[in-house]
């Protein structure tokens, strides 16, 4: 189960068909159920779509209704999303499933709608409204009946252990390295180039990034990504003055993602809060360093001083410090770059999903 399938962009949309072709291979039947704005592309294995014009009431519905149907004919669940549908769905057709997050949801759910406004660690201890109180309890009654609980990082594992699930239900299963094509040699610039691929929300703090961007002379920052905060962003460069340094190129595809980590002195994230940011390992595993804040699971991916270098989140003059040095110093960015695809060899695809197949396989049983 996937909220979003190709031709949509982002993480999951390359996580879930990577794992699907990798269980097909193995022998297993899959099938794939999803939310669609047009009707998915014809594969190997069945995928079946609930269309996204439905109002969200009705949406959610269809879906766990066809989640309960898909899982009457199968053993076992694996939901990348949808977490509250596929909890309907599998337990009305009294079929385990397996539940992996990137996310605490009801943090998600009441960020997005407007019932809280702070970080993932004051939600976790605060006292919040009726709305998010009630989000908490729904979160961890639907992990508590899922068979298995699947976390990018150890960070997001300890929040969930704390949210009441068992450790022996509970798994840290990184997000994989990417295959990486043949990539152009990337041509010589006059500015050195920093990247960003990811949402454009709140949480990503890209206007850190701006700041920092904005105190460092002659640096560029390409950006690879959308959503509805991209206006106030754009605004934002306007404001500061260097729209002649910024480059907003809207949502991409892996492929593209790819290419421009590759063709960029460094990649950066700002963000105020992460779980397990697979663009990170994207960048590293092209040879591209990282310059990131030390939030999250970041520093699970990005040692200092070895493959990139971490900030404290929040802090744009910190952040800009960071730039200087690292363009600054060549056998520094010499240091870095070395070690950003060796760092991502932990990272194997194979060893990831064979994991992953045990887990739904044992599930099964």
């Amino acid at each position: 189960m996937s909220g979003i399938w190709p031709p949509d962009v982002g993480g999951p949309t390359s996580h879930a068909p990577e794992v699907v072709a990798f269980l097909y291979d193995r022998g297993h039947y899959v099938e794939v159920v999803t939310t669609a704005d047009a009707p998915p592309a014809p594969a190997a294995y069945p995928v079946r779509a609930v269309p996204r014009h439905h109002r969200p009431g009705v949406r959610h519905y269809r879906a766990a209704a066809l989640i309960q149907h898909r899982a009457r004919e199968n053993d076992v669940v694996y939901a990348t999303g949808m977490l509250g549908r596929t909890t309907l769905g599998a337990g009305v057709a009294r079929k385990p499933f397996v539940a992996k997050l990137t996310q605490d949801p009801a943090f998600e759910r009441a960020l997005r709608r407007g019932h809280y406004s702070g970080s993932l660690a004051g939600f976790q201890r605060s006292r919040t409204g009726p709305v998010a109180t009630l989000l908490r309890y729904a979160r961890d009654l639907e992990l508590r009946r899922a068979a298995h609980v699947i976390c990018p990082s150890s960070f997001l594992a300890e929040l969930v252990a704390g949210w009441g699930v068992a450790p022996d239900r509970l798994s840290v299963l990184p997000n994989p390295a990417p295959p990486v094509p043949d990539l152009p040699v990337p041509e010589a610039r006059e500015r050195p180039r920093l990247a960003f691929a990811g949402r454009l929300t709140a949480p990503k703090a890209l206007g850190v990034a701006l700041g920092a961007v904005a105190a460092v002379d002659g640096v560029e920052l390409v950006l690879a990504g959308d959503s509805d905060e991209r206006a106030a962003l754009e605004r934002r460069t306007r404001e500061l003055g260097i729209e002649d340094r910024v480059s907003f190129l809207g949502a991409q595809g892996r492929g593209a993602v790819l290419e421009l980590f590759r063709s960029a002195d460094a990649a950066i994230l700002s963000s105020a809060w992460e779980n397990f940011p697979h663009t990170l390992v994207e960048a590293l595993a092209v040879g591209t360093p990282v310059i990131a804040t030390a939030v999250g699971g970041v520093p699970e991916i990005v040692t200092d001083g070895e493959n990139g270098l971490l900030v404290v989140p929040g802090d744009p003059a910190a952040l800009a410090d960071a730039i200087r040095r690292f363009l600054g110093d060549e056998e520094l960015r010499r240091r870095l770059a070395a070690g950003a695809a060796p760092s991502t060899e932990r990272f194997s695809a194979e060893r990831i999903y064979g994991e992953l197949e045990a887990i739904l396989v044992a599930a099964a049983s």
